[in-house]
C-alpha cells in the first residue's frame, strides 16, 4: 500500500510520513500543488498547514481533485478545514484557538477511524481556526471544549478530517488513528 501525504506546509509533515512507514506502509511526501493525475498513492493523507484557509477555497491543487479523488483520504488540521469548506461546511477562528494539550470526547455512535480509543482522550492541537459546522451530511464524531467538530466523515465516501495532530507523540491514540486509517484503506 501507498499513502501520499500532502504537504500543506505543516511543521509535522514528516512526522506524517514517519507514523506510516514505522506501519511498513510506502510513503511518499508530495507537494499540494501536484496534479492527482501526477501522484501514484492508494490513499493520502491532507497534512496540517501554518496557513490559514481564510480568504480563500484552495489548498494548492487539492480542490482540483478532491471531488473525484479515488482512494481514501485523511485531512489533519488544515486538511480537515479544507474539507469542511470545500465541501460546504463552515470554518472560522476560534474564539479560543487550542494550542498543546486538549481533550477531546467521542460523541455519537463509535467510528471505525477510532477504534480502540477511549471516549475521551488527550490530543495535541496547533489551530486557530477550525470547522463549526460539519458539511452538509457529514457525521461529526468528536468535539473538544473550544472545537466542536474535532473529526468528521464523508456520508458516503472514505473521506475523514480531524482537527488535532495524530501523529504526535502527545496524541493518546494517534499512532492508533492511522493503523485504523490505513486498516480502512485496505478495504
Amino acid at each position: 500500500m501507498k499513502v501520499a501525504v500532502v504537504d500543506n506546509g505543516g511543521q509535522w509533515t514528516h512526522r506524517e510520513y514517519r507514523v506510516l512507514r514505522d506501519l511498513n506502509v510506502d510513503a511518499e511526501i508530495v507537494p499540494n500543488d501536484r496534479p492527482w493525475s501526477q501522484i501514484n498513492a492508494d490513499a493520502a493523507v491532507l497534512s496540517g498547514g501554518a496557513l490559514s484557509l481564510e480568504g480563500t477555497n484552495r489548498l494548492g491543487a487539492v480542490a482540483d481533485w478532491i471531488d473525484s479523488v479515488p482512494v481514501p483520504v485523511l485531512g489533519i488540521c488544515v486538511g480537515h478545514q479544507f474539507l469542511g469548506r470545500h465541501f460546504g461546511g463552515k470554518v472560522a477562528r476560534s474564539p479560543s484557538p487550542e494550542f498543546g494539550r486538549v481533550g477531546v470526547d467521542l460523541v455519537g455512535a463509535d467510528e471505525p477511524l477510532f477504534e480502540g480509543l477511549p471516549r475521551h482522550f488527550t490530543v495535541w492541537e496547533n489551530h486557530n481556526d477550525n470547522v463549526v459546522e460539519p458539511p452538509p451530511g457529514w457525521t461529526s464524531f468528536a468535539r473538544s471544549e473550544s472545537c466542536p467538530v474535532q473529526a468528521m466523515r464523508h456520508p458516503s465516501k472514505p473521506i475523514w478530517g480531524v482537527q488535532f495532530h495524530p501523529e504526535v507523540e502527545h496524541t493518546e491514540g494517534g499512532q492508533r488513528v492511522f493503523e485504523n486509517f490505513v486498516r480502512l484503506a485496505r478495504r
